[in-house]
């Protein structure tokens, strides 16, 4: 058995025990992490500089690997929310006596050990300990080798937070950066119930290609807006300007506006608010033509095929002119990582269609994409957007993180 198999045998023995954990137990752990957390800003900030000081700060994952005081601050109030919300644990969700006497019970249970494959996101370290001991499971983490300080770090006050409880600090385990350790968590069958990648759609393919282990996708986000010929123009120019700049390194980001071409006069009105974040737009044809004269020339291109369909997790973003609802349904069906997709639009029918027709994990009528998060969602910190339909789908929180067993009692009975 080498190392790695030592690990993951470790965490399935330690897995075992936190099911019978008490909800208040569980909440106390996560109350001291939040405060080890703000106890322990400088360390955190100290050790994440060091990862940012090895990556270009024009890289696009440079802002979802950077930390502050306010986003530790934030990370330690969405644990403390954890620890607000029911346990997902023993929850009845089918009773039944039959007339033999035997009576079955269908109750919720943890998925057991849960491994995560993420990129220079260190918040996810925080984010998949507080939701997977909350739901009674085990964690194994692989983050990549640019937040590797970081995630050591958050490591250790988790690690150090588990002994401080007296509960089995192999609960959670953070695996080396190398690619060695990518290996093993992918082949770890008998150890890890269900792996999780979190990131770019290229490890997330990887993931799903040669891992032995069950897994649910979260997906990349390549997210669309649709300004449809009825939408409010005042409504849609504040609502794709949060979709596109609120965070541009997230999933749930803007990437193509498709408007309708007999709105292409109020293009320019709906994307001068993107001027002031520099936003470089790639625009077919028509649009192009609209924004000629109207937007920095030095910000404006020609789109190309590859502009569509790319998560761009920058401050680009793409635009296409359509004739109809069902133009847009369709470029949006050749071109969604099925994420998030929003319509604006003030025809109730229209409506009506997209949120029916669009095949997607989160669908929104007159509202920004960037509501796509577990939080957001009143489920607490989030695992994972799931674009998957089987197990999950959506923002990925407690609820997501368990599965069920049957409980049968009886009084001697025998089959015949």
């Amino acid at each position: 058995m080498n190392d790695f198999q030592k690990t993951f045998k470790a965490v399935a023995a330690a897995s075992r025990g936190l099911n019978l954990l008490s909800d208040e137990k569980i909440n106390h752990l996560l109350a001291d992490l939040a405060e080890s957390a703000l106890a322990s800003i400088p360390f955190l900030l100290a050790e994440n500089k060091k990862d940012l000081d090895r990556m270009d700060a024009q890289d696009p994952k440079y802002d979802r690997l950077k930390l502050t005081e306010q986003r530790i601050k934030d990370i330690a109030a969405d644990i403390v929310n954890v620890t607000k919300l029911p346990s997902p644990l023993g929850k009845t969700l089918a009773h039944k006596t039959l007339p033999n006497g035997l009576e079955f019970t269908k109750l919720t249970v943890p998925l057991g050990v849960i491994g995560i494959i993420y990129e220079a996101r260190p918040n996810v370290t925080f984010d998949v300990f507080a939701l997977c001991i909350k739901s009674g499971n085990a964690c194994v983490l692989k983050g990549g080798s640019d937040a590797d300080f970081s995630n050591k770090a958050i490591m250790q006050l988790i690690k150090s937070t588990l002994q401080k409880n007296g509960i089995n600090s192999c609960a959670a385990e953070l695996l080396p950066a190398a690619r060695e350790a990518t290996e093993a968590l992918l082949n770890a069958v008998g150890f890890v119930d269900v792996l999780i990648p979190r990131g770019s759609q290229s490890l997330i393919d990887f993931v799903r290609q040669h891992a032995k282990v069950p897994v649910i996708e979260t997906g990349a986000g390549i997210v669309h807006t649709y300004f449809d010929e009825t939408a409010d123009l005042e409504k849609g120019k504040h609502i794709i300007h949060n979709a596109k700049t609120r965070r541009v390194s997230v999933c749930n980001a803007l990437d193509c506006l498709l408007i309708h071409k007999d709105r292409l006069q109020d293009l320019p009105v709906l994307l001068q608010p993107m001027t002031q974040h520099d936003v470089q737009v790639y625009a077919d044809e028509s649009s192009l033509a609209a924004l000629s004269g109207n937007y920095p020339a030095q910000l404006l291109s020609n789109a190309t095929p590859e502009h569509y369909g790319t998560e761009f997790l920058s401050y680009k973003m793409s635009v296409k002119t359509v004739g109809s609802l069902d133009e847009a349904l369709e470029h949006i069906a050749q071109y969604s990582s099925k994420h998030s997709e929003a319509i604006v639009s003030e025809n109730e029918m229209h409506i009506d269609t997209f949120l029916k027709a669009v095949d997607a994990a989160v669908v929104y009528a007159n509202v920004s994409t960037a509501f796509t998060d577990g939080a957001q969602f009143g489920l607490g910190a989030e695992i994972g957007i799931s674009t998957q339909k089987l197990h999950a789908r959506g923002p990925m929180a407690l609820e997501e993180l368990t599965s069920y067993k049957w409980i049968v009692r009886g009084s001697g009975q025998v089959r015949a």
